[in-house]
């Protein structure tokens, strides 16, 4: 990976580009207000207020091919359409929308921020899908009830906790711990990352999970170096 800001500007969210958007590699990128609850609290009152002045739901996290290469992994695996999925740190909702447009109906998405959670609400019924359950939740302090996945999808929720000015390594241990709980037996987690590699992700979620794929993502060349702007791959817990 290449140095670029800390998984994008303070001022906008990440999406997925040629010129790369993320920080070079493991514990080198420095802590940021982008990892802190107060700063998502606000960035989504921001969005949510756009979208009740304009209709505009936000950006889309490492843009729409970041949803859609997930997605078409699914589909090749046939993954049934009553799969109990996850989407961890929702945001606006509209992964849960690309997924309930292909077909899959167990669908769940979790934030710790209030005005994501009540936007993804209001996306949602703006497209009629209104039995998806959208739910106020901090994963990494999550309901004992949140538990029985078959799929769990993370874009850019660990990156967020990765860059907390507070307590990193304590957050990323609480992720995992969640992760095994919230994940069935043989069931898939998908991870896309741009803060970190393929090599540190085996690293930190190795100990109860296989990796099996990473998912093609666009790459680019600078200096005569070619490299990926963001990482993606699909675990499978064991």
């Amino acid at each position: 990976m290449f140095e670029a800001s800390a998984m994008a500007s303070e001022s906008s969210h990440v999406q997925e580009s040629s010129s790369g958007s993320c920080t070079e590699s493991g514990e080198d990128f420095a802590p940021s207000k982008l990892g802190t609850k107060e700063y998502w609290d606000n960035a989504y009152s921001r969005e949510l207020q756009t979208y009740r002045d304009i209709g505009d739901v936000g950006e889309i996290w490492f843009g729409e091919e970041s949803m859609n290469r997930v997605i078409r992994w699914m589909e090749k695996q046939n993954t049934a359409e009553n799969a109990a999925i996850l989407d961890i740190g929702t945001g606006n909702g509209v992964f849960l929308v690309e997924l309930a447009k292909h077909g899959f109906k167990n669908l769940t998405g979790i934030d710790y921020s209030s005005a994501s959670v009540e936007l993804a609400t209001n996306v949602l019924a703006e497209e009629g899908l209104t039995n998806i359950k959208v739910q106020e939740q901090d994963f990494l302090n999550p309901s004992p009830d949140l538990k029985g996945f078959d799929l769990c999808i993370d874009k850019g929720t660990f990156d967020a906790i990765s860059l907390n000015p507070e307590g990193r390594e304590m957050a990323k241990l609480q992720y995992m711990s969640s992760l095994r709980a919230a994940l069935k037996p043989q069931g898939h987690f998908f991870i896309t990352s741009c803060n970190w590699t393929k090599e540190q992700l085996l690293q930190i979620f190795s100990p109860g999970f296989e990796l099996l794929q990473e998912l093609p993502t666009p790459r680019f060349q600078f200096g005569g170096v070619t490299g990926n702007s963001v990482t993606a791959l699909v675990f499978k817990r064991l």
